[in-house]
């Protein structure tokens, strides 16, 4: 095996430059994204090794780049590596550089879609090219598949494409974000991987009222004032904690005193223990992960200063945890709306349940061995993430989906988690290192004679 990782680290960070430069912003709208910016991208930078590269465009701008190398042998299991290549819209005034610079400052990448997911984008382009650089001859399919729409729910990407085009990117393995943190301590020293993830139940509120003349507002049926009251039942909302069944390996894994693990462990406990929790973003995160969530974040309404409203809707994100249907969500918003409830008019957005991969497979073997090679004495954690990814997708497809990468452990997991559609996005030179040599390790180790 080759081991010229450092120059593959220059490659990816010159890739990742470009694709955060394309600014490709989708802010949910069917125009937004224009993805084709770093399709265009990816697509020159792989066709220089001869791959053939195959392009679709369900929407116009939106497209996905599947590329593939043939396996020799139609039996044999094959890898889908899965990038998204949107990111999510950025406000520049809360940054200290341009969000779409793409400076290299002091060993860190800056910009909006550094950590998600451009990164590990880059990565797999990088990965991908060198195994086809070097003549790589894999048993199985290997396929790069560089995605659209993902920030939005991926109906002009991934969604699409399994029912579109299914047999382009059909694969029984697939790596796709987000992994590789160090959890653990000095001692004892665990690298995460994502192998499930919470439901999404995205709903569109309407509320109604009664137009009238804003200088009567007495006793009037003011829609705007209705909407407030809902938004902030929701957000007052507190559901009993559920622990599912990565959660107790998950904690044991997190390298905590004992008795701040008993109180996670514990649902009589867990609330008053996160209420009080110093640090406000491992708090957040260590709650999404045990309770259903709601988070009220755009609102539409038409109006003017002396008209009171008839209409305003709000988009919720709502997220589950396993075993909660549409049924679940229905009666989580009833309760959290009490008599408001039959005020309002709930229509689903996105609906996909939460969902979880087995770890007793050769991929999951493959990743702990090409982890090894850079941290010895690692374990691998298997994960249970908060956000949703196109992994869901192909778990229901039937493949086995992990979110893996592999970064520094100089990294904090809190301030990293906080850099997601954050402020101040930037990625360090070394993770990048070390996920391009991950992916280019596990595909060998996997697929390899």
């Amino acid at each position: 095996m080759r081991d010229d990782s450092t120059g593959a680290a220059g490659a990816t960070i010159e890739l990742l430059q470009e694709l955060i430069r394309n600014a490709c912003v989708n802010d949910g709208t069917p125009e937004s994204g224009q993805e084709v910016r770093n399709a265009d991208t990816l697509g020159s930078y792989l066709s220089t090794s001869g791959l053939d590269v195959e392009r679709y465009e369900p929407t116009p701008g939106r497209v996905s780049l599947v590329a593939r190398i043939e396996g020799s042998d139609p039996g044999a299991p094959s890898l889908c590596l899965m990038g998204h290549t949107d990111v999510v819209p950025v406000n520049p005034d809360g940054w200290s550089r341009d969000p779409f610079g793409a400076e290299l400052v002091d060993g860190e990448v800056w910009g909006r879609g550094a950590v998600d997911m451009l990164n590990l984008t880059a990565s797999q382009a990088v990965a991908f090219r060198r195994l086809a650089d070097t003549g790589f001859r894999p048993r199985g399919d290997l396929i790069f598949f560089a995605v659209a729409d993902e920030e939005h729910g991926s109906a002009h990407g991934a969604r699409w494409m399994a029912e579109h085009e299914l047999d382009s990117i059909r694969a029984d393995y697939v790596l796709t974000e987000n992994g590789g943190l160090h959890v653990g301590t000095s001692e004892a020293p665990v690298v995460s991987m994502n192998v499930g993830e919470k439901g999404v139940a995205w709903r569109r509120l309407t509320v109604r009222g009664t137009p009238g003349h804003g200088s009567m507002p007495f006793r009037t049926d003011n829609a705007l004032v209705k909407a407030a009251a809902v938004a902030q039942r929701l957000a007052d909302y507190r559901p009993p904690p559920r622990f599912h069944e990565l959660w107790r390996s998950q904690v044991a894994d997190l390298g905590l005193p004992e008795d701040m693990k008993e109180q996670l462990l514990d649902t009589d406990r867990i609330d008053d223990f996160l209420a009080t929790l110093p640090n406000v973003g491992a708090a957040g995160h260590l709650h999404a992960c045990t309770h259903t969530t709601f988070s009220v974040n755009a609102a539409e309404m038409t109006g003017k200063t002396n008209v009171i409203p008839d209409r305003v809707v709000l988009d919720v994100d709502i997220r589950t945890l396993p075993g909660e249907d549409a049924a679940a969500v229905q009666e989580h918003l009833d309760v959290a709306l009490g008599d408001l409830a039959g005020e309002v008019e709930v229509a689903p957005i996105i609906d996909d349940k939460a969902s979880i991969s087995r770890t007793d497979t050769p991929l999951w073997d493959a990743l702990l061995r090409a982890t090894s090679r850079h941290f010895p004495d690692a374990r691998l954690s298997a994960h249970f993430v908060v956000g949703f990814t196109d992994a869901r997708v192909f778990r229901g497809l039937g493949a086995v989906a992990y979110g893996a990468g592999l970064l520094s452990p100089e990294i904090d997991s809190g301030e990293f988690a906080r850099r997601f559609h954050g402020n101040d996005e930037r990625i360090d030179v070394e993770s990048l290192r070390l996920s391009t040599a991950l992916y280019e390790d596990v595909a060998r180790d996997m697929l390899g004679s």
